[in-house]
Parts: C-alpha cells; sequence; structure tokens
C-alpha cells in the first residue's frame, strides 16, 4: 500500500482535501513509493488562520518558554537522527552520511534559538535628554512561511523555523514536494517537545501552495532557498504584497587553485566539494579554475580521485553517492555532459552512462569531469545541480579573479593557496558573500550567517545567525520620560527630599 503523507494543521495530522497528489519516488529505484497531498488555497488559508490564532498567545509568551521548548526539541531531534536520516535517503537519494550530516547542520541553529535570549537583548541609552531615556527592543512579525528545496529537505527548514519561532513568531513551511516526509516529522517532533497547537504548521503542493503563501495578507514575510529563477519571482511577488522577504537563490561557485598550492589538498578538496551530495547543493564547488602551468596535474589528480568513489543506493553503507531525485533532473544533468564537447570541453570522464546492477530504474548518473571549458559553454553558465565539474584554464591570479567576478552568480567560492598575502586579496576582491581560503565549501557555522551575493540572493537579509534573528523580528524605539518623584504636587510624600 503506498504511503500517503497529508499536512500538519493546528498541531495534528490533516488529510489532504483538494483530491489532488504528487508522486514520491526512490531514486534509488525508481519507484512511486509515497503520495502526497497538495494544498489547495482553502488548505493553505487554514494553516495561516491556524497560525495566525496560535500568534495571539506564542508572541506574548516569555523567553523562557519558547527556549524550554525548543530545548526539549533539541533533545528529540538528537536521538531520532537516524530516523530523519533515513526518510531523507528513502526519499531524496543521499547516502545516509550525507543524510545524518544535514541534521547536524540543522541542529546548529536549533543550537542558536536555544540561546534566543542573548540575541534578543535590547538597547538601552539613558538621560539623552534631561530625564529622558530611549530604548530600542525587537518583536516578532507574526505569520512566517518557508518554502524550502528537495535537495536538503530537514536542514534548509531548520535554518528558518527554529529562530523564528524563538523570535515569537508562528511558521507555516511549504517543503519539497519531491521528499516530504522529513518536514512532517520535524512537525511531530516539535508538538512532542510541547509546541502549542498552530505555532508550527506543514502545508504540502506546488505553485498553488506557493502562490497563496506569496499573497495572504496574514503572511508577514516569506523565506526562501531554490534556484534563482524562481527565488526572484517569490521576491518580487511577496515584496508586491508588501512582505518581506529573503530569497536565496541559484549558485556557480568556484575554486581558484593558485601554483604554490597544496595540490592533493586541492584535489580532494574539489572532489568532496563537486561529488559530495551527487553535486545537488548550492554550495557545491562546480568550476575550479587553475591558474598558470598546473592545470595538467591537477586535473589528473582529480580524475584518479574520482574514478574511485562508489555510487550505489544510500541505504548501502559502502556508497559514498547516491542517485539524483528524479529521472527528469538525471537527464537534464547528462544533457550538460553529452553536449560539452561540441562546446569547445574536453571530457576527462564521462558518466552518463553508469548504472547499478539490480537498480537498473534508479536516477543513477557517474562522475564526470570537464577539463578546459570555455566560459561560454552551458556547462560552465548554467548551475547544473549534480555530479559534474569543469575545470577552467587561467594565467595569472588577476585573470581568475575577473572570471570569477564576471559571472552572474555570487554565493560561494574559495581559494587554495600557501601565500597569505593572496588569499588576504581574494577575500577582499571577490564578488561573492562566503569566501573559504583552504576550505572548499564555506558554509558559515550557525551563528554567523549564510547567503550569497548578486543574483544568489534577493532581498536584504542572508539566513540565520545574526540576520536570520533580525529577519524575524522588527525594531522599536521607545522614548521615556517620567517625572522626578522630588516634582511631585505638593501635599504627595514619596520618601525623597526636596533637595534631591
Amino acid at each position: 500500500m503506498t504511503k500517503i503523507v497529508n499536512h500538519w494543521i493546528g498541531g495534528k495530522t490533516a488529510e489532504g482535501a483538494s483530491g489532488t497528489y504528487g508522486p514520491v519516488t526512490d531514486p534509488a529505484t525508481g519507484e512511486v513509493t509515497t503520495k502526497v497531498a497538495f494544498a489547495s488555497v482553502e488548505e493553505v488559508d487554514a494553516a495561516v488562520a491556524a497560525a495566525q490564532d496560535a500568534f495571539a498567545t506564542w508572541g506574548q509568551s516569555s523567553l523562557a518558554q519558547r527556549t524550554s521548548i525548543l530545548f526539549k526539541f533539541r533533545a528529540l531531534l538528537d536521538g531520532h537522527r537516524d530516523e530523519i536520516a533515513a526518510l531523507i535517503t528513502a526519499e531524496h537519494g543521499k547516502v545516509h552520511s550525507d543524510a545524518l550530516g544535514e541534521v547536524a547542520r540543522g541542529l546548529e541553529i536549533v543550537d542558536l534559538a536555544c540561546g534566543i535570549s542573548v540575541q534578543l537583548k535590547g538597547e538601552l541609552s539613558t538621560q539623552v535628554a534631561t530625564g529622558v531615556d530611549v530604548a530600542a527592543i525587537r518583536q516578532p512579525l507574526g505569520v512566517v512561511a518557508g518554502i524550502t528545496p528537495f535537495n536538503f529537505p530537514a536542514m534548509v527548514p531548520m535554518w528558518m523555523f527554529p529562530l523564528a519561532l524563538a523570535c515569537g513568531n508562528t511558521f507555516v513551511l511549504k517543503p519539497s514536494e519531491k521528499d516530504p516526509s522529513a518536514a512532517l516529522k520535524l512537525a511531530e517532533l516539535l508538538a512532542e517537545a510541547g509546541l502549542p497547537d498552530g505555532v508550527f504548521n506543514v502545508v504540502h503542493g506546488d505553485k498553488v501552495a506557493v502562490d497563496r503563501l506569496l499573497e495572504h495578507p496574514d503572511v508577514k514575510a516569506v523565506s526562501f532557498v531554490g534556484s534563482t529563477p524562481i527565488a526572484r519571482y517569490i521576491h518580487s511577488t511577496a515584496s508586491a504584497h508588501g512582505k518581506r522577504v529573503q530569497a536565496l537563490g541559484g549558485a556557480k561557485n568556484h575554486m581558484l587553485v593558485l601554483p604554490d598550492a597544496d595540490l592533493d589538498a586541492a584535489a580532494d578538496a574539489a572532489v568532496s566539494a563537486a561529488y559530495g551530495s551527487a553535486g545537488e547543493r548550492c554550495m557545491a564547488i562546480s568550476a575550479v579554475v587553475a591558474v598558470g602551468s598546473i592545470g595538467d596535474e591537477l586535473v589528473q589528480k582529480i580524475r584518479e580521485r574520482a574514478e574511485k568513489i562508489k555510487i550505489g543506493p544510500g541505504t548501502d553503507p559502502t556508497s559514498e553517492m547516491g542517485p539524483l531525485i528524479t529521472k527528469v533532473h538525471r537527464d537534464k544533468v547528462a544533457a550538460y555532459v553529452t553536449g560539452a564537447a561540441d562546446e569547445g570541453a574536453e571530457v576527462v570522464l564521462d558518466g552518463t552512462g553508469y548504472t547499478v546492477e539490480g537498480h537498473e530504474d534508479g536516477h543513477w548518473i557517474g562522475i564526470s569531469l570537464l577539463d578546459k571549458v570555455p566560459t561560454s559553454a552551458k556547462a560552465y553558465q548554467d548551475e547544473i545541480f549534480g555530479p559534474v565539474l569543469s575545470v577552467l584554464r587561467v594565467a595569472t591570479y588577476e585573470d581568475g579573479v575577473a572570471l570569477i567576478n564576471a559571472s552572474p552568480y555570487g554565493n560561494g567560492t574559495a581559494i587554495f593557496t600557501r601565500d597569505g598575502g593572496a588569499a588576504r586579496r581574494f577575500q577582499l576582491e571577490i564578488e561573492a558573500g562566503m569566501v573559504g581560503v583552504n576550505v572548499p565549501i564555506p558554509v558559515p557555522v550557525g551563528y554567523h550567517s549564510f547567503g550569497g551575493w548578486k543574483d544568489s540572493l534577493f532581498g536584504d537579509h542572508h539566513i540565520y545567525g545574526n540576520d536570520g534573528t533580525h529577519f524575524y523580528t522588527r525594531g522599536k524605539v521607545v522614548t521615556t520620560r517620567w517625572p522626578d518623584p522630588s516634582d511631585a504636587p505638593a501635599g504627595v510624600d514619596l520618601g525623597f527630599p526636596r533637595n534631591h
């Protein structure tokens, strides 16, 4: 019997009423294992209404109450790591170790939310004028929404809702319809931790659900992670409806390798950053820029390592890389490789014919490595979101920086070098929001914020960290004057001497 994933509204499971369902596939087998209910406008409205009702009390709750629940949620999340990772593997396809790593990175933001009282401390200036004090405080927005991608079905929602809830908001999550079960498990754990009904809600669906969240007058802010075209649409649509928006888009992350770099370390980093999670992550390194004469040696070292990667089902503990999320996506990724030679690239490794014995219907693709890729090639220009690494050659450091800065994306980048001066120049000159120095995937820890520049971010706030706290609250400044007790009217004695 096919599993059905329903919505979570008002603290309990809400069976889909629209009659529309989407298929959820096991990427390793190609088999449809689950149906997910797609929400109608009315069902989205019900979730927002539940969140709006809950905000009346949750928004006024104490910091101690909120953090107490989040501490309990953290303990439950920690205890259910394997179960959540198994749900991710079953629907996304990534190997179990990758799925566990995703949960661990989400836990970092829960940790941050548990200590929200520090982030929400206000400011006070006394005696700005005679008898006048000024205080700055931050207050929750109300109902906020999160729209999250398929590649990290647990981590990216946890980049959003723990901080939003800790700040006193209520939340409506619209996870990817391709792998929805992890989000529902998070909702159940929040309820088990004691979160009041309606504070956290989950609605599944497609553009109908998304558009209703963007338009709904009671939704005050929208967080999004996904592709650049959709991020641009989310930002423009939600902004037009008066909402605060943070919309994180796509990427084409470059790794600049200087001639003095440790090429073994650079090759190790390039392989892990390009092919980990089958390349389905916005912080993947998809372009290596080799400076000077090191290109041939670096490509050979990358090839040697890439050829040893074991590809197989995510449930197999010996697998290092799993399948892609859908057959359609698999075929799209393969097209970049098969068309690369005609666009001037040298195909060093072609993984398009890869399959796994006994799982022939899975969404398999092997490792692909392209060398001497021209900047005009689609394999370079587009975010492929698969295990395809392009190597470009430049003569100098300056040429490399110019090439990277010419990209419309500015999510993350990295430099590999032993030269501290070159690294310092790079971090100042490069046009990207996250920079790694001998670190291939510079995803910030939870108490710093994640976000790119240019076409990788639409909106003024990065996600989590201090930016996350500011995004989910709004500032208020209070100017106060109280009469001094010594100035009280005659006949009223408050115990202060008249000469005070």
